[in-house]
């Protein structure tokens, strides 16, 4: 019988830490990868600027280019006081990118692909803008649900509806990062399985190529997504801050 698409999600324990309150306490693959993942970026920075200089090396080179591609997003999405923040939506960046890689390794796990990561992640995100927001302007932060010079008559109704989108961006921002992942690793899984049931099938093995082709052609595109959906979640992210940073529309 053949394995599920979804299989490849499942969380599995693997050290059993006992309970805390009847809810279970345990080491995931998750929380493995969400291990592996800081490790790495930790000893990718550490070894690309242990010997830093004028001509640089090429971990130097790549440690330079994801600084240079993050520090040119805040700036540009939150201006020069969103630096102030950098340290953190470079955290962040760094962070979903290894996890998306991650997940591309064969064996892996895409701790992405799971909605609660994605959340809590978009949590982190949407509760820092309002410590932010609110602690930079008190409550003349409530003015970003404001629209300026909108006519009196739909000031209300506009307000509402500047209060939903601001509550659902953590909804959509988790739901973004977490669709394109589990869309595109189950779109894989799919064709493979087209794979070995062609081949099993002996008269149709001649066309086990074809789901091989766009298996890689899915391979090149997820990579890519992987790369993309972290810059969009940065870059959201860099919007967010500078709505508490300048609230006024």
């Amino acid at each position: 019988m053949a394995a599920s698409p979804l299989e490849q999600f499942q969380i599995k324990t693997l050290v059993p830490l006992g309970e805390v309150g009847g809810v279970p306490l345990n080491f995931t693959n998750s929380a493995l990868f969400m291990t592996l993942a800081v490790g790495g970026i930790v000893l990718f920075f550490a070894q690309a600027t242990r010997t830093a200089s004028v001509v640089p090396g090429r971990l130097q080179t790549v440690a330079e280019m994801i600084y240079g591609l993050v520090a040119d997003t805040v700036r540009s999405a939150a201006g020069k006081e969103g630096m102030k923040y950098f340290p953190f939506v470079f955290s962040l960046f760094c962070f979903v990118l290894t996890l998306n890689l991650f997940g591309m390794i064969p064996g892996g796990f895409t701790v992405t692909s799971h909605i609660i990561i994605t959340f809590a992640l978009a949590a982190l995100v949407f509760l820092t803008v309002l410590a932010i927001g609110f602690s930079k302007h008190g409550l003349h932060f409530l003015d970003l649900f404001v629209p300026q010079g909108a006519p009196p008559g739909l000031k209300q109704f506009l307000i509402v509806i500047e209060l939903i989108s601001f509550l659902s961006r953590p909804i959509s921002l988790s739901v973004r990062l977490f669709a394109n992942m589990l869309a595109g690793h189950i779109a894989m899984k799919v064709f493979a399985g087209f794979i070995v049931a062609l081949v099993g099938a002996g008269a149709f093995a001649v066309l086990a190529p074809l789901p091989f082709l766009i298996i890689v052609a899915l391979t090149a595109l997820e990579f890519l997504v992987a790369g993309l959906q972290a810059y969009v979640f940065t870059i959201l992210t860099c919007i967010y801050l500078n709505d508490a940073l300048h609230p006024g529309h």
